[in-house]
């Protein structure tokens, strides 16, 4: 084999070196910045690409993947001067590799230096409280910022926040104990609160049951009234046939005369001051006649004879000082006298 064939296969070897190392595979969601002798020539995205050599180099590799960076945490001051330190961070994501590769020289550590004194001057603003409180009102403030001042260096930056908010030891026992009494003081109302809630239910549960007594009391009366009531009508409605079944009986002069002489009785018995006696002589005649028949023994002369009326004058019923101490005993003597008066002669 000569030289010159040898000659060949080696330059055939370095030309397939050098074009083997020319060529670039572009990984997915990544960018390259491609110069052309120091300046700026193309972006190569995803796929297969060839350089040409001595000519163009891969200026810088760009990840357009969403990418995180924590800050360390920096000193801030309330606007009521009170010292803390925050740390944050920062969601953001390439959206134009050349402005990334010529806009910044260290995109980062602007991002870095931006938020930090975005962030004190935030904070100068607000009051402790408000800090601690407002969270979401200081990240959209500091990724409005920051998406502004990073637009021409091809970064988007889609959200920040706020990590940790670090006060002073003192402040921090301070705030604990403010957050004991508050919890003291809750729970203060709460129990008031269960209290008066018991004693409104009690209060209401004593209403109900004087309701409910006097409902009781109610109903028991309305019964008792209807008991009285039919208890009335069924004494009267007894009454009323004892009427009937006495007339329908059709009862003699006799026992209507020792009815009307019990009934005087009673009355006598009773402790009334005035005594009312019927006028009617017939029926004072009646009475004694019956009275004698039934007391008086032996034979009686059934032979016919002329009725003798007795006279009877009227009597007024005599007042509360003519009234005998005995009713009874007044009556009783009355009677013995008509009797004697019409009994007849036994023969």
């Amino acid at each position: 084999m000569d030289g010159g064939i040898v000659a060949l296969i080696v330059i055939g070897v370095i030309l397939l070196i050098v074009i083997v190392k020319n060529i670039n595979v572009v990984p997915q969601s990544n960018a390259y910045v491609i110069e052309r002798f120091g300046t700026f020539f193309k972006i190569w995205d995803t796929g297969i690409h060839v350089k040409v050599p001595f000519m163009d180099r891969v200026a810088r590799k760009v990840s357009l993947k969403e990418q995180v960076v924590d800050f360390e945490p920096q000193s801030v001051i309330t606007r009521d001067n009170v010292s803390m330190k925050i740390d944050t961070v920062v969601y953001y994501q390439i959206t134009d590799p050349r402005l990334y590769t010529y806009g910044v020289e260290s995109p980062i550590m602007a991002i870095e230096t931006l938020c930090a004194t975005t962030l004190r001057n935030i904070i100068g603003e607000l009051e402790l409280d408000s800090t601690l409180t407002s969270r979401d009102n200081i990240n959209a403030r500091i990724r409005e910022i920051l998406d502004e001042a990073t637009d021409p260096w091809g970064i988007k930056v889609k959200r920040v926040e706020l990590k940790n908010i670090l006060p002073p030891r003192e402040i921090q026992v301070a705030m604990e104990k403010q957050m004991k009494a508050e919890r003291e003081r809750r729970a203060r109302i709460l129990d008031a609160e269960g209290e008066k809630t018991s004693q409104i239910l009690v209060a209401e549960g004593h209403k109900e049951a004087a309701i409910l007594r006097a409902d009781a009391i109610k109903e028991t009366k309305i019964r008792e009234a209807q008991g009285e009531a039919e208890a009335i009508l069924a004494v009267q409605k007894a009454y009323a046939d004892s009427l009937r079944m006495l007339n329908e009986a059709a009862p003699t002069d006799r026992v209507i005369a020792l009815k009307s002489l019990e009934t005087f009785t009673k009355v006598a018995d009773g402790r009334a001051t005035k005594i009312i006696i019927p006028s009617e002589i017939q029926s004072m005649a009646g009475l004694a006649t019956s009275l004698k028949e039934m007391v008086v023994d032996g034979p009686i002369d059934n032979s016919p004879k002329t009725n003798k009326s007795v006279e009877i004058p009227n009597m007024k019923a005599p007042t509360a000082q003519q009234l005998p101490a005995d009713p009874q005993a007044a009556l009783r003597e009355k009677a013995r006298e008509a009797l004697q008066q019409n009994a007849p002669r036994v023969q």
